[in-house]
């Protein structure tokens, strides 16, 4: 791979890390995660694994990955690279144009509308605790972004966000719209219907429609923040 590439999948999997120390959950919620269970789903609580969540992401950028064992920490900080450094200057990625929100009004918006807006942020990239739309987006940050051009507010991180709305029993039953939050609130993604979901995924990528790698038994929550929108 590039040393672009290189920079932006160690920044991804530090920012993995730095999710994935926080305290552990209960070994009752952990059981519920691993087995899929739509209670899991319909609480929003779970918990990360961090071998599924580092082969899943690995899965999902093409099976590539870096070795393990590696200190990603102390091999950023050697590079330079702080933990909010974007690499926008490293991939020489550039956020679209126009990015204007929509002028809906409150309380009107559905899941079509939620999938038109995120729709226009492709092309974004990735910088981690990125909020801002010209310069790079979090996962995170994108989902709260595009659902406040709609006139709704939403925390700033996944663990908050993943409590929002109404619970989704299954992936089954998931709409265009619905947030997709994976491995105990590693990340997060919007739904576009039809086995397809948007998100911005790691360092080094941008924001993109792809197949949902989030499967049953790794997800942790679907949460419906408005009405069910039709099939993309």
């Amino acid at each position: 791979m590039s040393m672009t590439e290189a920079l932006g999948r160690m920044q991804g999997i530090q920012s993995m890390i730095a999710e994935l120390s926080r305290p552990a959950q209960t070994e009752s919620t952990a059981a519920a995660l691993k087995s899929g269970a739509a209670t899991s789903l319909a609480t929003g609580t779970g918990t990360g694994d961090a071998a599924s969540f580092t082969d899943a992401l690995t899965a999902a950028l093409g099976g590539s990955g870096l070795a393990s064992g590696t200190d990603v920490s102390s091999l950023a900080k050697g590079l330079g690279l702080g933990g909010t450094t974007g690499l926008g200057a490293l991939t020489g990625l550039t956020p679209p144009a126009s990015l204007g929100p929509s002028s809906l009004p409150a309380g009107t918006a559905t899941g079509t509308d939620v999938v038109a807006m995120a729709k226009k942020y492709i092309g974004v990239p990735y910088v981690w605790g990125g909020t801002n739309p010209a310069t790079g987006m979090d996962c995170s940050g994108f989902t709260q972004r595009v659902f406040k051009d709609l006139g709704i507010e939403l925390p700033r991180v996944v663990s908050d966000q993943m409590k929002q709305g109404t619970p989704v029993a299954s992936l089954a039953q998931a709409k265009p719209g619905d947030l997709l939050i994976s491995f105990g609130g590693n990340h997060i993604s919007i739904y576009l219907g039809n086995g397809k979901a948007i998100d911005a995924p790691v360092p080094g990528k941008t924001i993109q429609i792809r197949d949902a790698w989030e499967q049953q038994s790794n997800l942790t929550s679907i949460r419906r923040i408005v009405p069910a929108g039709g099939a993309s």
